[in-house]
């Protein structure tokens, strides 16, 4: 399983954007990407896929984590 809590971070850091112009692009609630970010919660296996295509087109090694 990725960690999608950092994945989110770095992308979103790499990018310039706030929390609020992530979840735009994304088209999710800010609550979420706080969310993610706290590692609270986990994005849905759509959401799951953008963050992962960003991040392969942005240089961002998407690292796997045991659970």
């Amino acid at each position: 399983m990725i960690d999608y809590q950092k994945a989110v971070k770095e992308l979103r850091d790499k990018l310039i954007m706030t929390q609020m112009e992530f979840a735009i692009y994304l088209g999710v609630a800010y609550q979420s990407v706080n969310r993610w970010e706290a590692g609270t919660h986990k994005p849905t296996t759509k959401v799951k896929r953008k963050i992962v295509e960003l991040c392969k087109a942005n240089n961002i090694e998407v690292k796997e984590v045991n659970e």
